[in-house]
């Protein structure tokens, strides 16, 4: 199946952590990385989901903010560190690939944003993630 979510990173089920409704997954990510994602008990049975399975990673780009450092006193779990790669600047939206640790990722922030920022090829950068924005497939 194809689709047209842009960010799609494999990784390792670390552990599920069900509720009675909602479950967190942690994933270990192909570079290393630890994200957590929130997802509903049903999908995580249907999935078939257990301590060391494989999966995907899926984030659309319009949930990926950027920032210029690591961010405290945030609710948002996932920090995912890398180095801006390109920067494609429309007339008001840009779309931002970020090289991390096993792959890339890719933010759709406004314009200003990046100018803001000051981001360009070369820039360091922190990807954040909420983790009810992550899916997973397998």
């Amino acid at each position: 199946m194809s689709l047209s979510i842009r960010n799609q990173i494999a990784g390792t089920v670390r552990s599920v952590n069900p509720g009675e409704v909602m479950a967190t997954v942690k994933v270990r990510l192909a570079g290393g990385q630890d994200i957590t994602a929130a997802i509903t008990l049903e999908a995580v049975k249907e999935l078939g989901l257990a301590e060391g399975s494989a999966v995907k990673a899926l984030v659309k780009s319009t949930e990926v903010s950027l920032a210029t450092g690591p961010v405290e006193g945030l609710s948002i779990r996932n920090q995912i560190a890398g180095v801006v790669a390109d920067v494609a600047a429309g007339g008001a939206m840009a779309a931002v690939k970020v090289a991390v640790d096993g792959g890339e990722l890719t933010a759709a922030i406004t314009k200003d944003a990046v100018a803001d920022l000051s981001l360009t090829a070369g820039s360091p950068v922190v990807a954040l993630i909420k983790s009810t924005e992550i899916s997973l497939s397998v």
